[in-house]
């Protein structure tokens, strides 16, 4: 008998050690989050590119069609779906449908992808803060020891007019960027040692990721007052800074000057398609998991208009703050804006830093502008990193959801993160970075993901049935033109666009000269497929694990789960099939003996 009560007592001592899922403290804290994680480093250096790119205030038309029909219903699906089940990325596909499971894999195989090559931007950012504390800027002069007899100086208006370039010349800032941060290699086949300051800068990278959500919600949350507001600080000091410029006229007029006839050109829709997946974080199971953290009753359709027009409001003023200092830039070279403009990695780190080695207390505004990418770039990370935790935590609650358990999880994940990434940090690391970036979380994943996604919810669970969880959540149905979207619009536009970046799919190259060897071009598209083909795997299996006829799995395996929170109109129903079901029952005097109908029972 003892032992018996001493098992009950440590039995009862082990539930006790399961921790609760946990909940934001405050609606400010899930805003801020998701702000945090959806305005990113897309909004500062791809954006305001893309609009001089293709036909400047026109770029807005096909824009905003993708935002209405795309990018909102897509945004407001994943939150919603987050807040309802109260379930990461991958178990609230298989509380929806068990088919669709496969669905969350894939997101979370991007995910993980994604949390390898995204924070190496952030290693670069601090390398180069750490540079930016000294007077004399070292990409702005060819007198390092890294810098070739061909390097030349930036050459200004006032500047001599006797100056001749020489042939093969090379500016301080590209040496700077290819020979000092990167070491670069000739090519992939020539991976070379690691670059060890990289390193540690990732390293750093890494240890703050780590501390801003080891404590989940109750640390992140906190967190995020800081790392969402601040990179607007300096986006404000940047923008006031840039227009008072000379020549930031200059580059506005290019930013926006509205050319309609580019809208002719299909790659213009395809570029506006995948700029809302990439901006948004869509598809990536981020949304879902900060949303699952969410209260029933919280109004996620008020939250997620707010947040994609203050994503889509920031990427507008951010190319003001980019294009008037590269109007500056083209000013005092007198060259033409197109020999200034880039996007990606070349923006931040090389065009820039070489208009900033131009400014008067050019110290000062470089440690302002990587600051400002380091924080951009800090939050969208650790979020990612924190919706694959929650995932896993989520499909195994009675492994992890105890003391210290989480934390050690995010450790792993963390380091094996950190390990991956080590090789993007050899001198032939570029070429893998670029390898992750054009194909492991590409437009053409993403678009593959929210066809899936849409199709799930509209047509096996029913958009009509959603409309019912959310009006139940946030106490009104959301507009029809949402549940139209996921039926129709959003899932033939994702179809359309994801054929037309298949039949116009260019392999790769960087900087767009160097060509992939072969088993290069193999690795992207694995990492590529990696993440498609969960869905279909996945839907082998099940249909074939799955015991009767095809019909009979079919109905099995896209039955929503029966622990999914009711309506209050689906509690009334069973409610009065339960009354009618009590009632349609005899009473015992109607079926009893007459000695025994006084009886007691």
């Amino acid at each position: 008998m003892k032992d018996i009560t001493e098992s009950q007592e440590s039995g009862q001592e082990s539930d006790e050690k399961i921790q609760e899922r946990g909940q934001w403290s405050s609606k400010l804290e899930f805003v801020l989050s998701v702000a945090g994680s959806i305005i990113g480093l897309g909004n500062m250096w791809r954006f305001p590119y893309l609009c001089y790119k293709n036909g400047g205030g026109a770029f807005l038309i096909p824009y905003l069609i993708f935002l209405f029909t795309c990018g909102i219903p897509t945004f407001v699906l994943e939150t919603a779906l987050g807040q309802y089940t109260s379930e990461g990325g991958i178990t609230c596909w298989r509380k929806i449908s068990p088919l669709f499971e496969g669905l969350g894999y894939g997101t979370q195989v991007i995910v993980s992808l994604l949390n390898c090559y995204y924070i190496i931007v952030l290693a670069w950012a601090i390398f180069y803060l750490y540079y930016s504390f000294s007077w004399d800027l070292p990409w702005s002069s060819c007198y390092n020891s890294w810098n070739l007899d061909t390097c030349m100086e930036f050459q200004r208006k006032n500047d001599s007019a006797n100056f001749t370039l020489t042939a093969n010349a090379t500016s301080p800032v590209i040496e700077f960027w290819e020979r000092r941060v990167l070491r670069l290699s000739p090519g992939i086949d020539q991976m070379g040692s690691v670059n060890w300051d990289l390193v540690l800068c990732l390293l750093i990278a890494w240890i703050m990721c780590y501390f801003c959500i080891w404590k989940g919600v109750k640390s992140t949350g906190k967190v995020v007052y800081f790392t969402a507001t601040f990179p607007y600080l300096m986006l404000l000091v940047l923008l006031i800074r840039g227009l008072t410029l000379p020549g930031a006229v200059r580059g506005i007029q290019f930013y926006l000057y509205p050319d309609v006839g580019r809208l002719a050109d299909p790659q213009v829709w395809m570029d506006a398609g995948t700029q809302i997946f990439f901006s948004y974080a869509l598809c990536l199971g981020s949304l879902t998991a900060l949303g699952s953290y969410n209260k029933y009753n919280n109004n996620c359709y008020r939250d997620c208009l707010a947040l994609c027009f203050l994503n889509s409001g920031t990427s507008f003023v951010a190319g003001f703050a980019i294009f008037s200092i590269l109007g500056f830039m083209s000013y005092e070279q007198n060259v033409p804006i197109s020999e200034v403009a880039e996007s990606g990695p070349g923006l931040a780190f090389i065009a820039y830093p070489r208009a900033v080695s131009m400014m008067p207390f050019s110290p000062l505004w470089a440690c302002f502008f990587f600051i400002m990418i380091i924080f951009l770039g800090l939050d969208s990370q650790f979020v990612c990193v924190e919706s694959l935790v929650t995932a896993i935590v989520d499909m195994y609650p009675a492994v992890f959801r105890r003391k210290n358990r989480r934390e050690l999880l995010l450790f792993v994940v963390s380091f094996l993160s950190f390990l991956v990434g080590l090789i993007m940090l050899m001198e032939g690391g570029m070429y893998v970075f670029q390898l992750f970036d054009y194909y492991a979380a590409s437009g053409m994943c993403l678009l593959f993901m929210a066809i899936f996604e849409t199709v799930c919810i509209a047509w096996v669970y029913g958009a009509d049935h959603f409309y019912d969880n959310i009006e139940d959540m946030i106490g009104y149905r959301p507009g029809p033109l949402i549940k139209y979207c996921w039926k129709f619009f959003t899932p033939f536009t994702c179809i359309g666009t994801f054929a037309f970046s298949l039949v116009k799919y260019t392999p790769l190259r960087y900087n767009s000269v160097y060509v992939y060897p072969w088993w290069g071009y193999a690795v992207g598209w694995l990492l590529a497929l990696s993440s498609m083909l969960c869905i279909p795997s996945w839907m082998i299996f099940k249909i074939a694990s799955t015991k009767g006829t095809l019909i009979e799995r079919l109905k099995i395996l896209t039955k929503p789960s029966s622990d999914l929170p009711k309506t209050k109109k689906e509690e009334e129903r069973l409610l009065a099939i339960f009354t009618v079901g009590n009632s349609a029952l005899p009473h015992k005097d109607d079926i009893l003996p007459e000695h025994l109908k006084d009886t007691k029972f």
